[in-house]
């Protein structure tokens, strides 16, 4: 069966750690423009690099010859990652992990990648977003397991109200919770191991920091 994990390289900011490596370590990869930098971190050989290329410097370019590559034009209507991602789903992903889609230069960009994300998951694709040092995973209606170290760091942001909200195996759990929006509510919690979330209606993203332990 053809592996059907995609790791997208994005522009955003890389810290390569066990747990990073550990998830991507069956993948396959595609770099969007500059996040062919991260490449090399990783130890890795994308088999595609897509972009208009207006971030990646000639040195770049020149240490890759032998990744094709394929150039669009800066006046498109998607950004390189989502184009990085359509081809990885035309490939046959079902699971993408998004490396460099949180922080770096442009906040644009990160909330642009959230937003993507929750549209992914919603076409059934399995998302995580991960810097390395943060990971982000989008929630929908239903249940979630995320396998989270003893005192790490986590928050849910809703991108809807919430209804039927369930944390359970947190320091603050909540039980059959509605969570207005905008509300700071669920905002920086503490995981006393895995903890699992359930969620009636609305739309979410975890955002959690595995490495992080300073509310324990």
């Amino acid at each position: 069966m053809a592996n059907s994990t995609f790791t997208i390289l994005l522009g955003g900011d890389l810290t390569v750690t066990d747990r990073l490596q550990k998830a991507v370590a069956a993948s396959r990869f595609i770099a969007a423009d500059s996040g062919m930098r991260h490449a090399e971190a990783l130890g890795v050989m994308p088999e595609l690099w897509v972009g208009d290329f207006d971030s990646s410097d000639a040195d770049l370019i020149e240490r890759y010859p032998d990744v094709e590559r394929r150039t669009y034009p800066p006046e498109k209507n998607e950004t390189d990652g989502e184009i990085a991602t359509a081809e990885a789903i035309e490939r046959g992903a079902t699971r993408l992990i998004l490396i460099g889609a949180l922080g770096g230069e442009r906040s644009d960009h990160a909330l642009q990648h959230f937003l993507h994300a929750m549209s992914l998951a919603e076409r059934g694709h399995d998302v995580l977003l991960t810097s390395g040092e943060e990971e982000a995973v989008p929630f929908l209606t239903g249940t979630m397991t995320l396998d989270l170290p003893k005192g790490a760091l986590f928050s849910v942001i809703g991108f809807t109200g919430l209804t039927g909200l369930d944390i359970l195996g947190a320091r603050y759990p909540l039980k059959d919770y509605t969570l207005p929006f905008g509300s700071s509510r669920t905002v920086s919690n503490v995981a006393e191991g895995p903890v699992q979330f359930h969620l009636r209606d609305g739309r979410a993203m975890i955002l959690a920091r595995p490495n992080d332990f300073s509310g324990a």
